[in-house]
Formats: C-alpha cells, sequence, structure tokens
C-alpha cells in the first residue's frame, strides 16, 4: 500500500511539474513574429555619452584608451556570470546607459533561441548599449540591437566542475534524473551516464554540454563532430574576449584593460554561490568522467583556456598579479564596509527578504548577505546594488517578472 502511494505521489508531482513548465514556456510571445519585423539596424543615440560629454574625455589625448559602452556578454549558465551580471548592472545604471532587457521573466525564453522581439520594449532600429541576461545564442539577431562597434565577452568553466553545479541545480527540473539511486546520484550518473540520460527528456541539456548549448549549438554532438570545431572557431571570432571562471580575478583584470574601466568598476561579491555542503567533491576520476561525457564543452574549454592564458602573458605576469592583489584589497574594502559578518549565509539567515536569492527545486543551497545596518550614507547606495540577486536587481531596472515569479511560487509551494 504504502509503495502505491509513494507512486501516486510520484506521478503526481512529475504531473504538476510538467503543467507548470508547459504554461511557463507557453506563455512566451511566438517568436514566428520576429520574421516580420524590419531587420533595420541599430541608430546609436549619441545624446546621452556621459564619456564624450565628461570633463575628464576633454583632458584625455585622442591617443587613449576610452572606456566601452556598447557591450555584448554572453552569460552562461553556472559560471559565475550572475558575478557579471551585477558588474555590468551597476555601470550601465551609474551611465545611464540603455539596458535591452527581458520581459515577463529573467532570461530571453531560453532555452528558445534568441530573437530580438523578446527585449522589452522592442521596436525595429532601437539600439541598445548593453545585453547581458541570460539566451540561447543567436548572433545575427542579437547583432541587430547593439551598435557596430559593441564588444562581444562570455564566460566558460572547466566542464567538470559546471556539470557537478548543473546536475545539482537544475536536478528538481529534469524528470530523468529523479530516477537514479543512491546517495550519491552525480556518482552513480557518471559510472554509466547512457544508462540514464535521455537525450529527449525534459530539460535534458542541463545535463550534457551546457556551454555548447548556451551559444546555439547541439548538445548532443560529439567530441569529433566537425561542428564542434566550427563553432569554436566561430566564438572565437565574434567574441573578443571569453573569461575563466576557474581564474575569475585574472579574468576581470583582462576586462578591465580590454573595456578601459576603472579598478572600481570591477568590484565585486561572489553571488548565487552554493552551501559548501551541497558541493559534491570531484576525485579524479570523477573529473575525468565528467569532461569525457562533456566532450564538446571540454574541447571549448581547453581551446579558450588556453588563449586565455596566452592574453595573460601578453599583459604581462608580475602586471596581473600586482593587479589581482589591488582588486583583493579594494574588494576586501567594501567587504568591511558592507558585509554584516563579512561572510555569506544561508537563505533562512537574511534578515531582509529583498536580498534572499533565487533557490533551487527543493532545496536551499544558494547563499546571499545581510547588509550592514551602519554603512556611510555615501556606500549605502553601492553597498545594496552590489548585494542585490539577480531577480530583484532586474525588478528594480523596471522588468516585469510576473512569470518567473509565478514559478518561483508554484516552485516552492508545489513542488
Amino acid at each position: 500500500m504504502a509503495k502505491h502511494v509513494k507512486r501516486v505521489k510520484r506521478r503526481l508531482i512529475l504531473g504538476t511539474f510538467i503543467m507548470v513548465m508547459g504554461f511557463y514556456f507557453f506563455m512566451a510571445p511566438t517568436l514566428l513574429a520576429t520574421f516580420g519585423v524590419s531587420p533595420a539596424p541599430c541608430v546609436q543615440d549619441t545624446s546621452n555619452n556621459w564619456w564624450n560629454n565628461s570633463p575628464v574625455s576633454k583632458s584625455v589625448s585622442k591617443e587613449a584608451c576610452r572606456p566601452k559602452v556598447n557591450l555584448m556578454f554572453m552569460k552562461t549558465h553556472k559560471t559565475a556570470s550572475s558575478t557579471v551580471l551585477n558588474i555590468l548592472l551597476r555601470f550601465g545604471e551609474k551611465h545611464q546607459l540603455k539596458f535591452a532587457l527581458p520581459d515577463d521573466r529573467n532570461d530571453f525564453f531560453y532555452p528558445s533561441s534568441f530573437f530580438r522581439t523578446q527585449v522589452k520594449g522592442y521596436q525595429p532600429g532601437l539600439c541598445f548599449n548593453i545585453v547581458c541576461n541570460h539566451m540561447r545564442f543567436n548572433a545575427p539577431e542579437v547583432e541587430k540591437l547593439l551598435p557596430a562597434d559593441a564588444f562581444f565577452f562570455t564566460i566558460l568553466r572547466d566542464p567538470a566542475e559546471l556539470f557537478e553545479s548543473s546536475f545539482h541545480y537544475y536536478k528538481g527540473c529534469v524528470p530523468q534524473t529523479w530516477r537514479i539511486p543512491g546517495k550519491n546520484q552525480l556518482k552513480e550518473f557518471l559510472s554509466n551516464p547512457n544508462c540514464y540520460f535521455n537525450p529527449e527528456g525534459i530539460n535534458a541539456f542541463y545535463l550534457k554540454n551546457l556551454q555548447i548549448f548556451d551559444f546555439g549549438l547541439e548538445n548532443n554532438l560529439g567530441v569529433g563532430d566537425p561542428r564542434v570545431q566550427q563553432g569554436i572557431e566561430y566564438i572565437a571570432k565574434r567574441f573578443q574576449l571569453v573569461l575563466i571562471a576557474d581564474h575569475f580575478e585574472e579574468s576581470l583584470i583582462l576586462l578591465k584593460d580590454a573595456l578601459c574601466w576603472q579598478m572600481d568598476d570591477l568590484l565585486y561579491f561572489k553571488l548565487n554561490a552554493r552551501h559548501v555542503m551541497s558541493v559534491s567533491p570531484l576525485d579524479p576520476e570523477l573529473k575525468a568522467k565528467a569532461r569525457e561525457w562533456n566532450g564538446a564543452d571540454w574541447r571549448l574549454y581547453q581551446h579558450f583556456n588556453a588563449t586565455f592564458w596566452a592574453r595573460v602573458e601578453a599583459y604581462g605576469r608580475t602586471r596581473m598579479e600586482e593587479q589581482v592583489k589591488e582588486l583583493r584589497r579594494r574588494n576586501a574594502e567594501v567587504e568591511t564596509i558592507c558585509i554584516d559578518g563579512g561572510v555569506a549565509v544561508e537563505a533562512a539567515d537574511i534578515t531582509d527578504g529583498r536580498m534572499k536569492p533565487w533557490q533551487p527545486i527543493g532545496e536551499a543551497s544558494i547563499l546571499g548577505y545581510n547588509l550592514r545596518t551602519d554603512i556611510d550614507q555615501e556606500y549605502q547606495e553601492l553597498c545594496r546594488k552590489m548585494l542585490t540577486p539577480e531577480i530583484q536587481y532586474l525588478s528594480n531596472l523596471g522588468v516585469n517578472l510576473w512569470k518567473t515569479r509565478l514559478w518561483g511560487w508554484l516552485k516552492d509551494n508545489i513542488l
């Protein structure tokens, strides 16, 4: 009897999940409407060019670099990209730049391919400064939103570490993982992935080559498939810089140099980080299996990890060490100023509900922060923005996230 009740309960949960996910994606506006939209290039409005209008620019020679403000950040999943997003949102707000934001939810209808009609308030010819939310990359559509001089960059992560993070974070919305036996489901999956993996299953892309998938390629491509190498070559041509999450501070210094920004523009706190108890340590054998399973991602990562370190060498190792040291010093300063207790805490210990991060289905493993109550007035705005989770920040920018919030309520109260 107990087994029957358990089976019925599982079917009810699965049925509810499928209905919720179906509703969530059904509410997305039709993508076919895109093809009726004029492909006119955007026309840049230079009336609010903060750099050209600033007194500082008058004293800078034409040969000196000028801060780049037209940016496309390809926000990949589980790669510290939420921390980069916060940096971009703060920079854009500070300089009154125009964001291409999603509508009704916090991504551009992922995992559907990106189309410019998904942008909040889009009109043909409208030009934006910054595109930085989750999407499945579609270069021709993105390019129609930005000036020709836009700087494209993204971030990658070791596929073994990414797979561990993605597996735990998304398993609640990937039904095929629910039947994996044992306490260590990750280890069991990697011991024989073809036994558990169904490429046609709901949200299966979270379980294999997620980074390749984010860039618009098929996630089931074999490592030797020529389309993988073609994709790598295209990414290398389209993106001026590829950051590496495993070397995050060095990545930010390279980004600072490429964008001609100031150190204070790159200050950050780690956002969307998991509690250490929810992380499954990967021994060398499991790492090797995860990289083999995500072979296309591993090939992608190896290529750009090599180009990353070539750029570090060109920048100068000693210079890089000095800049990283300075970034750490400035981060430590604002950490002391902003964070109550100086460390991230569990969601249940966050006193201000507006500062609580989004949680995966079935657990509260994502850490957040408490603001100090005695912050000097000159730092109050900076501290709050640096610690504001993505969902709340987008709401503050005027995005109506009713679909995301509805999904969140169903996730937390039913699933």
